[in-house]
């Protein structure tokens, strides 16, 4: 033993000058629709998100809409060490959130976040990878000192000695796109044994819509209800009441998946697996308390002591409706904690795994409504549907080919043939199509390729392609920030001669020869029109793939991901060549431009008006009446996303915007971003390729 612990401290003391140099690093997820910020000291969410609504995510669903669910959280693994309780903690209730060296950040990084993808056509691609977006690091609670400085941990005397190896999972195949699995391997170089261990999930969810509310401070934060699903072994939380509730309508929520420990799996369901080796039973504890109270039993735990009792007890249900539902009380500041144990002991040196999910569902109605107030809203098992749903796709997910959940191989139920137990396993629908989105003036064409056909799925080791669906937003629909969700079916092809959906084929679709564009390899087999559409709106364009199901196995048709392949398209005019016989007049629309546009934002900083007919490259000036030079705008229409105004920023994506190579949107700003004043102003537009220019007038009226 004595030989293990010199080891042990030799490797600490290597792991700290090898690690002084790495930083701290966040990434999010962007693989589906939860976009959950993952940071390498241990800690989930982005807590400025609320006062910094342009940076990433903090735990936002769907992605891009503002709907955070997040402030941050993180693990907390507890055991007694020679009969002293020891608590290490990533995450705790601080009013700021993470700080080096903070109270409670009692985790540092060992590693950068690797990221890696199944997709063979990400450039992250792994064939290690488990998901379509893999973050991987490692982390450790040994130091008491940040290493490589001489900022203590405070409060952090006695470190339980754990490396982590943490590893997240996100898909964006439609019907996972809600959830993040984290998988974490603890492993203890302590020295010391750890005996009665409990791990859990400290949490603060705070369900908001940081685009639309007005709250700061405690009001941002005490509007919240919690909840538990025992039979999902989850907890979650919503907003009950406040000025966005009529954009939010969400739920948030934590999912205790596992505990793989000496070959047996930890499971609150299947108590007899440690119950038959005279083990304590699996327990999985639900915790809430308010932020900074000493009221029991809602009080802050702020020293070992009392957080490995939250750690190792549950609250009494019969504070719960009927032991699942939401926690009774008034909205407040919650926290949350799920815990598991206990684990009787881990040894120096011995490794266990843990297993999360952060999970997301919209609000079905009916909801209840509590008086006085009717925007005081009590959930409802109608209303959280989907969250039950959803909680139960990520279960097994999660189980794999573990479908009895006592974590025992049988080879009878392995789907690969390789021998050993599979965990993270989902049927796979056909791949995305390939896509090419066109624009021109009220239209856009849709091209796509047809390997979606040859798709092998990888449980059943069929093709089973069965067809093609196209999805499109309307007009305005970017203004809430849920374009994705607010896509509407608008076609659908699939094959004939069987009884799965329109049996209609292919051919009013498919291309007599494949289509190959300039500088694109791709073959492109299909194509649909778009026609009648608005110039300058934004529409979300999104092909999909779905296959046929399989009744043998009970699995609905399966539809690839909507997030892989979406296009924000903008119709509007083609480049226009000034020194062409047939050349059109610029212009700009809407002109006059009268307070707001229709697509306008809800600030000065995110208007917008366009110019049309533009050469593909050119230079536009903006003139006073008087002839002073108030903006300048270079445009270049083979690369032109939009970019450069703040309606982009809020409502856009440039990483996946086609615009048509003729119009430029401009934010009504001059080049020293002051707003321009209500009157008659000139422009000039000049040809680069030619030097020829035109001129025109605008006016503004406010």
């Amino acid at each position: 033993m004595k030989k293990l612990v010199l080891i042990l401290c030799l490797f600490l003391l290597c792991l700290a000058q090898s690690i002084a140099q790495v930083t701290a690093q966040s990434k999010f997820t962007t693989a589906g629709r939860l976009g959950l910020s993952v940071n390498n000291y241990g800690t989930y969410g982005r807590p400025t998100v609320r006062s910094n609504t342009q940076g990433p995510p903090s735990m936002a669903f769907p992605r891009g809409s503002g709907i955070e669910h997040l402030f941050e959280a993180g693990i907390w693994i507890g055991a007694l060490v020679d009969g002293q309780v020891r608590v290490s903690t990533s995450s705790v209730d601080a009013s700021s959130g993470y700080s080096t060296g903070g109270a409670g950040f009692e985790f540092t990084q060992l590693s950068t976040i690797k990221e890696r993808s199944k997709l063979p056509s990400s450039s992250n691609y792994s064939a290690s990878a488990v998901s379509h977006q893999d973050f991987v690091f490692s982390l450790t609670d040994s130091f008491v000192v940040i290493p490589g400085t001489t900022i203590p941990i405070s409060g952090h005397q006695n470190p339980l000695g754990a490396v982590i190896h943490l590893e997240t999972y996100a898909w964006n195949y439609s019907f996972a796109d809600f959830f993040v699995l984290c998988n974490y391997e603890i492993t203890n170089l302590s020295g010391k044994r750890w005996d009665s261990v409990y791990v859990g999930t400290f949490s603060d969810l705070v369900v908001r819509n940081v685009n639309v509310t007005r709250d700061a401070g405690t009001a941002f934060f005490n509007k919240g209800r919690n909840g538990v699903n025992k039979k999902y072994h989850a907890l979650y939380a919503y907003e009950s009441y406040g000025d966005d509730i009529d954009f939010t309508r969400s739920y948030g929520g934590i999912q205790f998946l596992g505990i793989d420990w000496r070959g047996l799996f930890f499971n609150p369901a299947r108590p007899d697996t440690f119950l038959s080796k005279g083990l304590p039973a699996p327990k999985l504890n639900y915790n809430f308390w308010n932020f900074n109270s000493v009221a029991v039993p809602w009080n802050t735990p702020g020293n070992d002591q009392e957080r490995y009792l939250k750690l190792s007890s549950n609250i009494d249900s019969s504070i719960l409706f009927g032991g699942d539902g939401p926690i009774v009380g008034i909205p407040a500041n919650w926290m949350q904690l799920l815990s598991a144990g206990p684990v009787v002991n881990i040894e120096p040196g011995e490794k266990f795994t843990y297993t999360i999910a952060f999970v997301c569902a919209k609000q079905k109605e009916p909801l209840s409504y509590l008086p006085p107030s009717s925007t005081n809203i009590f959930t409802s098992a109608e209303s959280e549907k989907e969250l039950t749903d959803n909680f139960k796709r990520v279960r097994s997910t999660y189980v794999g080919e573990d479908v009895n959940e006592d974590g025992r191989y049988r080879p009878e139920l392995d789907l690969n043939q390789n021998g050993k137990l599979d965990r993270f396993i989902l049927p796979e629908p056909p791949e995305s199509p390939l896509t090419k989105i066109v624009t021109s003036e009220n239209k856009i064409e849709v091209y796509w390729s047809n390997k979606s056909e040859y798709s092998l799925d990888p449980i059943t080791r069929k093709r089973d392609f069965e067809g093609y669906r196209i999805y499109r937003s309307n007009p305005g629909d970017d203004m809430n920030l849920k374009i994705l969700d607010e896509a509407n079916l608008i076609a659908q092809w699939d094959s004939a001669g069987n009884n799965v959906g329109f049996n209609n084929g292919f051919d009013v679709i498919k291309l007599a020869e494949p289509k190959v564009f300039s500088g694109d390899t791709t073959k492109y087999h299909y194509k649909y029109t778009l026609d009648n559409l608005s110039n300058g709106w934004q529409y979300l364009v999104v092909v999909t793939a779905f296959d046929e199901g399989d009744k043998e196995l009970g699995v609905e048709p399966l539809e690839s991901s909507y997030t892989e392949n979406e296009v924000r398209a903008f119709p509007g005019t083609l480049a226009n060549d000034f020194n062409d016989a047939q050349a059109k007049r610029v212009g700009v629309y809407p002109n006059p431009y009268s307070t707001t546009a229709a697509w306008d934002g809800t600030t000065s900083r995110s208007n917008k008006i366009y110019f049309y007919n533009l050469p593909n490259r050119c230079e536009i000036h903006i003139y006073t009446a008087s002839g002073d030079l108030v903006a300048t705008i270079a445009h270049d229409g083979n690369n032109y996303k939009g970019e450069g105004i703040g309606w982009t920023d809020k409502y856009g994506n440039t990483e996946r915007t086609v615009m048509s190579g003729g119009e430029h949107a401009w934010d009504l700003l001059s080049n020293t971003k002051t707003q321009l004043i209500t009157g008659v102003y000139l422009f000039t537009v000049k040809d680069l390729q030619n030097g020829l220019m035109q001129s025109g007038k605008l006016a503004i009226i406010k």
